[in-house]
């Protein structure tokens, strides 16, 4: 039996015996599977369903400069993001579902989310779902233009399953989950046991994928935090000259500790520096 043969009989032993995946979202899945990373021998990579060229997004947003401009100095800084992400969530247990907050809106966590998705997803080992949690502000369907839709409101509401609200993007290996329709109360959605049951069924549904939550920011909702006791990790989005010192400590109280993966210092200065390069520019990992 050849190398190749003997691989495929693997792969198809893994998917008899593992969860159910990309099957539920649909027809057209394929699973492929690939060199496990370490600590993961029987991961198997899954492919998402084939995007027709006609159906692929276009967005046209210039900071989602993972997708517009990969080789630029802000491209590469989200894939050194992604690399220390990759370092502190992989393991024997996957943490595989992390959240982007901040400690007030604008600090560009929802920009951060999406560029880091699009990066984990340009690569060959990691498929990513990504999730717009911020169910009082949703922005992620508007960055990569398309219309709102059924999303997290709606499982979480009872008025949607999973497999149809999500969308195939065809930018990689990169599906979302909109924020859905418009509710008056978040918080309780976010502190019920239904919020906790989705994060585990996402998680284990799919267990070799990335799940990143775009969420409120931490001060002005409770959502947040309550989702930060849920998820794996939290990454910490801190715009200079934003927020005050006293907002910024406040809020990473709120969720320092184990779970807390590191903070993404946004839009710092430096001179010489293009101005538009410089909205992204330094990551600080502070594995706790």
């Amino acid at each position: 039996m050849s190398r190749i043969e003997m691989a495929m009989e693997k792969a198809a032993r893994l998917r008899e015996e593992g969860a159910p995946r990309e099957a539920a979202e649909g027809s057209g899945t394929t699973e492929v599977a690939t060199a496990a990373p370490p600590g993961n021998a029987t991961r198997v990579a899954t492919a998402p369903p084939t995007v027709p060229p006609e159906r692929v997004l276009m967005p046209r947003h210039p900071f989602l400069v993972n997708l517009l401009d990969p080789h630029s100095p802000a491209a590469e800084e989200y894939r050194k993001l992604k690399s220390v992400l990759v370092k502190l969530t992989d393991g024997d247990r996957f943490k595989n579902a992390v959240m982007v907050t901040s400690s007030v809106p604008g600090e560009g966590k929802s920009l951060t989310a999406l560029n880091l998705a699009a990066s984990l997803a340009q690569g060959l080992d990691h498929t990513v779902l990504l999730v717009d949690a911020d169910l009082r502000r949703p922005s992620l369907h508007k960055y990569l233009e398309i219309e709102q839709g059924p999303g997290l409101a709606d499982i979480l509401s009872g008025k949607a399953e999973i497999p149809d609200t999500i969308v195939q993007t065809g930018l990689g290996k990169l599906s979302l989950i909109r924020s859905g329709s418009h509710v008056e109360n978040p918080v309780e959605l976010f502190s019920s046991q239904k919020m906790r049951a989705l994060v585990d069924e996402l998680k284990n549904r799919y267990p070799d994928r990335y799940i990143i939550f775009d969420t409120p920011p931490l001060l002005p909702f409770a959502e947040s935090r309550a989702l930060a006791n849920i998820v794996d990790g939290v990454l910490f989005v801190v715009m200079e000259r934003l927020a005050s010192e006293s907002e910024v400590l406040e809020a990473y109280e709120s969720v320092k500790g184990p779970g807390l993966l590191g903070v993404v210092y946004n839009a710092a200065c430096e001179a010489g520096h293009d101005e538009r390069y410089a909205y992204y520019k330094h990551y600080e990992g502070q594995g706790q």
